[in-house]
Parts: structure tokens; C-alpha cells; sequence
């Protein structure tokens, strides 16, 4: 049975699992504060907090909130946690909370058909954001608005900013966040809540099939729905789905025995660029990774999507090409076979993949200390947007000479590429201009890119070039200079 709880309320569904969270918030529980905008996942005015029971740094049960798009949100996405629309938030007395009050005094609206959206992912920035101004504007990066252009809502994030640095003192973060207005009381229940809600799940679980878990003959396999539910929403709809976010043996990130790296398939991006154990192994992982879309998005893309979407601009497929990831996937019978990365395309859309396989996990050698890695990606906006171009790089070099490269490439062919033949010739060159510029001559013969709405293919040829130059600019200062490469 499909429960959750829908701010202070349990709600129970029957509406199938593949409907959107927008859909039902505004047509069936008529909170309508939560507004349609574009329905891909780019505006933001559908933004709502999603709480997930986790246990904190000491093994205390606590709620952690997440803004995402409720357009892009499979209702099933919703079971056993806490959604939190605009009138979730509400005061008595129709009060204003902290967030609106800065929003209202910094002149942060207008026709006000973003703000709804906008309050929330500041609303989730102060439950459990940093209190710097850096990462109270980084809050709302998936958030578009027509009318008042940036800055007052930039203004409103910093003088959250300052009563924040008041929460980081006091001695419980929620109590103080009650206290203030910023939430309502009941969420200091919540934690209590949704521990008695898994509970009831599990054991309505385990009465239904026994203790195990029955194969899902899904039309569908459904992750963060950030793709999928753009690109064929009435299908999934009508469709039986097996809902596969959040699945803890599906959502780790661990180091094994011989130093490889494993994630589970439903690892989101932002679980990767919020993990310590990534961090310590890719010193500019967030920077990275924040060009991956939107915070909203982030919460709910998961890796597995990105790789079996096979777009040829796919920011995750380009990042982990560069590492040779190697695949695990599981059919139907719980036979599991490994499978290079580079080897997972065969055409545009096309997959080296059987109909009952399903990507279960990704492994990859981590950088060494000899070694650096980067990811470069060129858009039309800088956030919030596909790649017109995007590319990583994972270089060895000693004493003045490469070592060993490895090099990918999206936007530039019908698949995410690995340059391949680049790289190899790469291998034992010394790290001058001239090398750069033969090594651009080669990869321009190993893409195909064609011209489209994000550009020209003269253009996509020349921001390759452009990446290819960054990856060693980023790293090597000291040999090289853009001056003598252009």
C-alpha cells in the first residue's frame, strides 16, 4: 500500500505509482499553492521538501530534507516519507515565516508564481544547509524567475544567511528552526512518525509475500523519473512500474578491499557530491558535479539513469568514461556479468544490454596521487542546463611527459564517447603545445557532432578543442599557457 505522509497529514493513494507527485498534490489534495510550470524539471515552481528518515552522526533516527520537482516525481518516489508543499509551512495566524519575510523585504516578488517554489528550497536550505551565503544562493539554483530578476532573491538567501549562524549555535537545530516560525511544531514529530510508518510497511511487506520479495514483471524500471517522466510521462503512467529510488541495497557508495570505488545504481548525484569518501578522492568533485543540472535534480537523478538513458551528452556517462566504471548487471534470474562502460553503446539509444538486465552497480579505480582528474562542460546557461559540449579528462604526467590519458566526450556523436585513439597516442608525449594541438587534431577525427539547437558542429568541434586544451590548462599552469595554445 502506497502511504506517506503529505505535510501533517498520512495519505494513502490509489492512484498508480508512475503518476506524478505534482498531479496529486494540486488535483486530488488541492494544495495548489505547489504550481505547474514547465513540467520538465526546470522552472521550479513545483518544488517540495521530501523528507527521508536517516540516522544522523550519532545513530539518531532524524528527518533529512531534500527540495526536488514534484513535476518530475513519481508518486511512488513519495511512499514512507514526508512531502512538504507551501501551505506544509504555514503559520498561525497566517503568519509569515522567516524565508517569506526576507523574500517580501528584499523585494523578491512580483507576480509570485515562482515564489512558492523559491520558498521552499530556502525553507530545505535551512533545515539542513550550511550557513554561508555560498550555499543559501547554491539553494535555489533550480529555480527560474520571470519578473525581478536575481539579486533581491540573493539578498533574501543572505539575511537568511545571518539568522542561520543562530541555529549553528543553539543547542537543537529544529527546536530552534520551531521556535522561530521557520516550521511548523509537527515537524519535530516526524522523525517518530515515519519510523512507525516503515515499521507498518515492513511487516504489510512481509505478511504479502512471505518475507521475500516478489519479481516485478514492470514495464518500467523507474528511478528518479528526472528523464523518463519528460520524455514518456503518459506511457509510465499507464504502465506498471518498479520503483527502484531509494532502495538501500541500490544506494551506497563504498571503497573494497583492492581500492576500487562501488556505487549502487540508485546513488543520486547529489549523494556523490556530498559523499567525504569521493571527496577525498576527487579534490574538486563538488565544483564538478554542480554543473550536473540543478540541487532539485541532483536530489533525485541517480547514476544507473544517466548511464541506460544513453544520451550522448550525459554528464555522469562522460564523467565515469574517463574512468573506465565497469557495469554490473543483473537479469532476471540473479545471473550478474560485468561489462566495461565503454562498452555499454552501440548506437544512438542503443544499448548492449538484455531486455530482463538490469544495472545493479558501477565500479572504478579511484585517481591515485600521481594522477588528476577533471570535467569540463559547456552550456547555455551554466546551471540548470544540458550540455552543448561536456568532457573529462584523467592524466598522469612525470618529469615533463604524459604518462597515461584517458579522455571522454559528450555532444560530439551519437553515443558518449571515449576518445580512445587520442588517449593512447597521448601516452609518452611530452606535455607541450605542440602535443596539445596534435591531440586535438586527433580527437577532431574521432568525433562525428552535428548541428542542432545547441550549436553547429564547427562550433561543437571547436568547444571540444576549447575542453581539451582546459583539462591540462586546469592542471598545469606552470608548463603550459592558453596563449601558446591558441
Amino acid at each position: 500500500m502506497l502511504q506517506f505522509y503529505l505535510n501533517d497529514q498520512l495519505v494513502r493513494p490509489t492512484h498508480r505509482a508512475g503518476s506524478t507527485l505534482l498531479d496529486y498534490i494540486r488535483y486530488q489534495q488541492h494544495l495548489t499553492g505547489t504550481k505547474i510550470g514547465c513540467r520538465e524539471g526546470d522552472c521550479g515552481a513545483c518544488t517540495v521538501l521530501v523528507g527521508e528518515l536517516r540516522p544522523d552522526a550519532s545513530g539518531q533516527p532524524v528527518v533529512r530534507y531534500q527540495s526536488m520537482t514534484s513535476c518530475l516525481t513519481p508518486l511512488g518516489n513519495a511512499h514512507g516519507r514526508h512531502i512538504v508543499t507551501v501551505e506544509g509551512i504555514s503559520q498561525p495566524a497566517a503568519a509569515l515565516t522567516p524565508v517569506q519575510q526576507a523574500i517580501v523585504a528584499e523585494g523578491g516578488t512580483q507576480c509570485g508564481f515562482c515564489t512558492p517554489g523559491f520558498v521552499m528550497s530556502l525553507t530545505g536550505h535551512c533545515l539542513g544547509g550550511a550557513a554561508t551565503p555560498e550555499d543559501a544562493r547554491a539553494s535555489i539554483d533550480g529555480n527560474i524567475c520571470r519578473c525581478t530578476g536575481y539579486k533581491s532573491l540573493e539578498r533574501a538567501a543572505d539575511r537568511l544567511t545571518a539568522q542561520l549562524l543562530e541555529r549553528d549555535a543553539a543547542p537543537a537545530r529544529l527546536q530552534w528552526l520551531v521556535q522561530q516560525g521557520f516550521v511548523p511544531a509537527y515537524f519535530e514529530r516526524m522523525p517518530e512518525r515515519l519510523a512507525e510508518l516503515r515499521a507498518a510497511t515492513v511487516a504489510d511487506v512481509a505478511a504479502r509475500t512471505g518475507g521475500q520479495l516478489e519479481a516485478d514483471a514492470a514495464r518500467y524500471l523507474l528511478g528518479g523519473g528526472t528523464d523518463l517522466l519528460v520524455q514518456r510521462a503518459d506511457e509510465v503512467l499507464a504502465a506498471e512500474v518498479q520503483l527502484l529510488y531509494g532502495q538501500q541495497e541500490r544506494c551506497f557508495i563504498r571503497e573494497e578491499a583492492d581500492g576500487r570505488l562501488t556505487l549502487g545504481a540508485a546513488t543520486t548525484v547529489e549523494d556523490l557530491r556530498a559523499s567525504e569518501l569521493l571527496q577525498s578522492r576527487f579534490p574538486r568533485l563538488r565544483r564538478h558535479l554542480k554543473l550536473v543540472s540543478s540541487t532539485p535534480i541532483r536530489n533525485m537523478a541517480t547514476v544507473a539513469g544517466n548511464f541506460v538513458n544513453a544520451s550522448p551528452i550525459g554528464d555522469l556517462t562522460i564523467f565515469f568514461l574517463a574512468l573506465d566504471a565497469e557495469l554490473t548487471l543483473q537479469n532476471a534470474a540473479g545471473q550478474a556479468r560485468r561489462l566495461p562502460l565503454r562498452e555499454l553503446y552501440r548506437g544512438y539509444k542503443q544499448l548492449n544490454r538484455q531486455p530482463d538486465e538490469q544495472l545493479v552497480a558501477i565500479s572504478f579505480r579511484p585517481p591515485t596521487a600521481e594522477e588528476v582528474f577533471n570535467f569540463e562542460k559547456v552550456s547555455k546557461r551554466t546551471h540548470l542546463d544540458i550540455a552543448s559540449v561536456n568532457s573529462a579528462a584523467r592524466l598522469r604526467v612525470l618529469h615533463g611527459v604524459i604518462q597515461d590519458a584517458h579522455l571522454s566526450a559528450g555532444g560530439v556523436g551519437p553515443t558518449p564517447l571515449y576518445l580512445r585513439r587520442t588517449s593512447e597516442w597521448l601516452a609518452g608525449q611530452p606535455l607541450t603545445p605542440a602535443t596539445l594541438r596534435a591531440a586535438n587534431e586527433l580527437a577532431q577525427q574521432e568525433i562525428s557532432p552535428i548541428s542542432d539547437a545547441r550549436g553547429t558542429s564547427e562550433y561543437k568541434r571547436l568547444l571540444l578543442r576549447q575542453l581539451l586544451y582546459a583539462h591540462f590548462l586546469e592542471h598545469f599552469p606552470q608548463q603550459l599557457t592558453l596563449q601558446e595554445l591558441v
